[in-house]
């Protein structure tokens, strides 16, 4: 039988977008891991109660400010637009990026001086925090407002390498901060110890400028990468009648989606940390405040990071040239195939982080000041983020679709449900639960928010591409079933083996559990038809044949 002419091409665009991803993932897994090890540092320097709720608040701020006021319209605006411009323009969008670039960093410049000017202000916005508790989180501020700009530099070559269909380096690069920031701290631990509940003002700002530095090397070490792109940037000011003013006019609706999530994101942080601050003065045995929510984020995030974002990273570029191309039923096939992909890796995960929470928790965490007791926090609050991973990763590739299609109002209409479900929920748990499960009952709020979200824009996707891109109505749903059908007794029996094995420590008994967990999900994936870890088993025996 002979082969469709286009066969071979196909063929390799899948082998290409596979390698992509394998690269991408590689580096996130290398820098999830380093990045644990540099959080176990940070918890075991400051602990997970007040100190490392002034410093966690003060870390998180410049990354919640940069993403409200211009990251998140960059990473979502950026690919569709320079690879439109790389197609329509006769110097391959060379100076209309040279003109992005210059306008992007000239407003981080901006923003970044009046923030570290208003740090007493910003602290205040978010925390209810009063005397040295104040004064502590103030100054951690001050050091680490300047990561706004970095963070942006980051973005933007970053988004520069991508359309460029160039996706390792701004995974791997992140490795470099995480090594800064372990250096910081180990140096801190090696020289004040754990012992005092205070930090001088000499190690207040070693410790900000030090995390600071890590972002810097992070965004600096992908200048290498633009040069072996053969990519040179000519600031440009000339800006007037570019072009430059389109992407800017959907950045608004951009602007406006992040910002009803910051706004959720900032009622859960004004919440949890008074919620923390009550805990603390009840003598709540375990920190259960902002530090404990933001741990147990961190961990509950990576499979999504890992498989998710490595996926459509990689896919980004290709459903956007298909949506230029007016072509839905291109865009159609690869959200279908990001939803299927992501689903097989995503579903496992989320089940092994809910069967295997506490014993998760002490081994990234469980070091120097964090106690038991603030290890059974944070497990409660991974047990509660964990079923919502499921709809964060279906979410983000239904959004994706969107954007490609360069249309940012949709997701922001859309994202009003999640926002709106996020605050009112958590600020329910606030009032009604005490003080040691309410920032718990937060973290189930966001879970509760992401499969309303996901349900409305699978709904909506649907419709707007003709049928069989959302969820709703598309053999997705039974991916998804089938997948838990295997998943939620594989879970069950990995808790088993954890807590048989726990007398051996958190380490063994995490390996215990994941270990049955993933056999048993194996044994079932023939049985059960679950395609996507069908052919990950497939590539695992092909490999070794070879």
């Amino acid at each position: 039988m002979t082969a469709p002419v286009h066969a071979g091409p196909r063929h390799a665009a899948k082998a290409s977008l596979a390698r992509s991803g394998a690269v991408m993932a590689a580096g996130s897994i290398v820098s999830r891991a380093t990045g644990f090890v540099r959080s176990a540092v940070v918890a075991a320097a400051l602990g997970v109660q007040l100190v490392g709720d002034g410093f966690a608040v003060a870390n998180n701020i410049p990354n919640i400010l940069y993403t409200l006021l211009i990251g998140g319209t960059l990473s979502a605006v950026f690919v569709p637009e320079l690879v439109r411009a790389a197609k329509e323009h006769t110097d391959g969008g060379a100076a209309y990026t040279d003109r992005l670039l210059t306008a992007c960093t000239a407003a981080l410049v901006a923003m970044t001086a009046l923030a570290v000017f208003a740090a007493p202000q910003i602290v205040d916005f978010y925390t209810d925090y009063t005397g040295s508790q104040r004064d502590l989180t103030v100054a951690f501020a001050r050091y680490c407002l300047p990561q706004i700009l970095f963070y942006g530099l980051f973005t933007l070559f970053g988004q520069v390498l991508n359309a460029r269909d160039r996706f390792g380096a701004m995974m791997w690069t992140p490795v470099l901060n995480n090594l800064v920031v372990i250096a910081v701290f180990g140096l801190y631990l090696a020289t004040a110890g754990t012992s005092g509940a205070t930090l001088s003002a000499t190690d207040t700002k070693i410790l900000g400028w030090g995390t600071t530095a890590g972002i810097a090397v992070q965004a600096l070490a992908l200048v290498p990468a633009l040069s072996a792109a053969r990519f040179r940037w000519r600031p440009r000011f000339d800006w007037r009648g570019t072009g430059i003013t389109r992407p800017l006019r959907s950045a608004g609706w951009l602007m406006l989606l992040v910002l009803t999530n910051q706004l959720a994101y900032w009622v859960v942080t004004r919440l949890s940390t008074t919620a923390g601050q009550r805990a603390h003065d009840q003598g709540v045995a375990g920190g259960a405040g902002y530090t404990a929510y933001t741990n147990a984020y961190m961990l509950w995030v990576v499979p999504h990071g890992i498989v998710t974002v490595s996926i459509l990273t990689a896919l980004m570029p290709r459903m956007s040239r298909a949506a230029a191309d007016e072509d839905p039923a291109a865009v159609r096939r690869d959200l279908s195939h990001g939803l299927r992909t992501s689903a097989a890796m995503i579903v496992p995960a989320a089940c092994a982080l809910f069967a295997l929470a506490p014993w998760l928790m002490g081994a990234a965490f469980g070091y120097g000041r964090t106690s038991p007791a603030d290890v059974a926090v944070m497990a409660g609050m991974l047990m509660a983020f964990a079923p919502g991973l499921i709809a964060f990763s279906g979410q983000y590739v239904l959004s994706r679709g969107f954007y490609a299609m360069s249309d940012t109002r949709t997701p922001f209409v859309l994202n009003l449900v999640i926002a709106g479900c996020n605050a009112g929920l958590s600020a329910l748990a606030y009032v009604l639960l005490p003080a040691r499960w309410a920032v718990t009952g937060m973290a189930g709020a966001y879970s509760l928010a992401l499969f309303a979200g996901w349900a409305v824009t699978a709904y909506t996707l649907d419709r707007r591409l003709g049928g069989g891109a959302g969820l709703l109505r598309s053999p997705t749903l039974a991916v998804h079933g089938r997948l838990l059908l295997g998943c939620v007794p594989a879970a069950l029996l990995g808790y088993a083996a954890a807590r048989a094995a726990e007398g051996l420590g958190d380490f063994a008994a995490t390996g215990a559990g994941a270990a049955v967990l993933l056999v048993t999900v194996a044994l079932l994936a023939r049985p059960l038809r679950l395609d996507g870890i069908n052919d990950v088993i497939g590539k695992l025996r092909g490999g070794r044949k070879r």
